[in-house]
């Protein structure tokens, strides 16, 4: 498993090569994205793996974060190694299940707050991009309860 020193970026957690090439992909995705958010995005998804890599709750992405999750996860080889040398495990992206409104048993969403998972990239020594995070602050960790389409980690799997 990797100890991280204080790296200020996430970036800094892959190579440039695939780097480019997963903002590469963000951008031909997304073309409605200003030309700055992929490299942004993609940067504040692997400081957030990072942070999901010493978690032991689900941490959940903004919607903009989880657009790079959802990007490199889909890189599965290069996915697989960066999680096994941060992480020691697979870090997998869990989804919470849909609302079944027929059945009054059906599981609550579990309401991630960004809030933890900003204090846990601050923690592990990266910057946060406060605006891909929607302005979250471990300040507003008891109203702050967003998450992309219940999107998470899972720590126990």
């Amino acid at each position: 498993m990797l100890t991280i020193d204080r790296v200020s970026t996430g970036r800094a957690l892959v190579p440039d090569e695939l780097f480019a090439v997963l903002t590469a992909r963000i951008a031909r995705d997304h073309p409605e994205l200003a030309a700055d958010l992929p490299a942004r995005i993609m940067d504040q998804a692997l400081a957030f793996l990072a942070a999901c890599a010493t978690a032991t709750e689900p941490l959940g992405p903004s919607d903009l974060v989880d657009i790079g999750w959802h990007t490199f996860i889909l890189d599965t080889r290069e996915y697989a190694d960066f999680c096994q040398r941060l992480a020691g495990r697979f870090i997998h992206h869990q989804p919470d299940p849909p609302p079944d409104e027929t059945s009054p048993t059906a599981p609550e969403p579990l309401g991630v707050p960004i809030s933890r998972a900003v204090a846990l990239i601050r923690a592990a020594g990266f910057a946060v991009d406060q605006e891909l995070w929607g302005g979250a602050t471990a300040e507003c960790e008891a109203k702050c309860n967003q998450r992309h389409a219940g999107c998470h980690d899972s720590p126990t799997r």
